[in-house]
Formats: structure tokens, sequence, C-alpha cells
């Protein structure tokens, strides 16, 4: 009988350098934008918020990160009569919203990022072109 098991995990330095690189994305997209990365335990290892983020953008980047993390998809892949379930389910902790993408290098899934501040297809977009800045799987996100 096997008695426990291994989670790979995004390291502090890999997650605060998605925070930096994710900041000048959407700054450069004209986005006040508040990133999260969250483990696959939906554990926060790093937070950024850009000058003049809304305040509901917060909690909303932690939800997108938590839900890629623990369910490997993004956020928008949740279908669409399950996503109030989810949401309800969870008591809030999880979301459908779009800007929330899963975060793997190699098909190593290490975490999840979470994107909040612009339009969710602007986040969402952000999500994808920082995965891509990073070098981690894109794949997984679409």
């Amino acid at each position: 009988m096997t008695t426990h098991t291994t989670i790979q995990a995004v390291t502090y330095a890999t997650a605060a350098r998605a925070i930096e690189l994710g900041m000048q994305i959407a700054t450069a997209a004209g986005v006040r934008a508040v990133i999260t990365v969250a483990d696959p335990t939906m554990a926060m290892v790093a937070f950024g918020r850009t000058d003049g983020a809304t305040p509901h953008s917060v909690e909303t980047s932690r939800r997108k990160a938590a839900t890629a993390a623990s369910t490997r998809k993004p956020t928008v892949a949740i279908a669409p009569e399950f996503a109030v379930a989810l949401e309800h389910g969870t008591g809030g902790l999880l979301t459908s919203v779009a800007g929330g993408v899963p975060l793997s290098f190699a098909g190593v899934h290490i975490g999840g990022i979470g994107i909040a501040g612009g339009r969710p297809d602007q986040d969402a977009e952000i999500a994808l072109a920082l995965l891509a800045e990073l070098g981690a799987d894109v794949e997984v996100a679409r």
C-alpha cells in the first residue's frame, strides 16, 4: 500500500517571475490587473496588483488561479451547465470566468495563474501571453 503521494508545485521564484511578467504584459495592454499564482493545492504562492486595480479583482484573480491549479484546465473550459454548480458547490472558491490558466512546463502541472482586471477575454489573452513569455506549456491553456 502506498502511504503518500508527491505533488509537483511551482517555486516561489517562478511564481514571482510570472507576477512580474504578467504585470508588464497587462500594463502594456492597458489593463490594471491583479495576478495570482497558486500551487495545485490551491495555495497562493505569489500575488501582484497593479496600481489602480479594482478591489474585487483581487478575489477574482485568486479564484481563477485556484480553479486552474486544481482542475488543470483553463477556467473558460468549465462546461456552462456545470459553472453555477461549481461556484455554489465550492462556496465560491472556484470560478468559470475566463482568465485562469493551468501552469505546466514540459507536461508537468505545477499550478495555476489567475488574471483579473480587464474584460474576461482580455484577462485570458494576457494569461496566454504570460505563459508564452514564461516558456510554459501554452497548449494546455487553450
